[in-house]
């Protein structure tokens, strides 16, 4: 199989999961946000497994698939914090690809940057939900951190399962086209 080839089906097969896992809901807020069982888990891999471009243009276009399979439209330029930006930033974890314990490094650094585009579209779009007594950054701040931070813990502790771990680390090797029979744990 071809490079470019492997990209693109070890890619979609990722978003495919991402997107079927977006569906299991652990918990869901009634404004907005949920839960989910390692849905940003499947968005973060294409980077782990091939680098930055890769993990944001795939990152993209999970993002994409959010927003046809359940959107929520105020503004165009909430759609594109909501849904391309947020899920788009899950492929930063690229830029952790090749380190030591990348994978919880990039996929953390990706947590983040959905956070910090969830947070946007919150204090811009919506404050008016803020609990009483708080200013809308504050609430978005701490709602987005909430349900993202909650899946982040849940899926760090998944992943770091040496069974896990090691499955992860042998889907890479193949997804890079190398020698699955000795893979390097998911955490280098």
């Amino acid at each position: 199989m071809s490079k470019n080839v492997r990209i693109i089906v070890f890619s979609a097969a990722c978003i495919a999961l991402a997107c079927v896992t977006s569906m299991i809901k652990v918990f869901e807020f009634p404004t907005g946000g949920a839960i989910t069982l390692c849905s940003m888990l499947f968005a973060a891999l294409p980077g782990f497994f091939f680098g930055p471009v890769v993990g944001i243009i795939s990152g993209i276009v999970y993002g994409v698939l959010q927003f046809i399979l359940g959107p929520y439209v105020l503004t165009p330029v909430q759609v594109l914090l909501d849904y391309p930006l947020a899920f788009g930033a899950a492929g930063i974890a690229g830029f952790w690809h090749s380190q030591p314990h990348g994978l919880l490094k990039g996929y953390l650094a990706g947590c983040a940057g959905r956070w910090f585009f969830s947070f946007l579209s919150g204090w811009i779009f919506f404050g008016e939900y803020a609990w009483e007594g708080w200013n809308g950054a504050a609430y978005s701040a701490v709602y987005n951190i909430i349900y993202i931070g909650a899946e982040a813990i849940i899926t760090v502790i998944i992943v770091s399962i040496p069974a896990v771990a090691k499955a992860i680390s042998r889907v890479k090797q193949t997804a890079l086209g190398g020698d699955a029979a000795q893979p390097r744990s998911a955490a280098q």
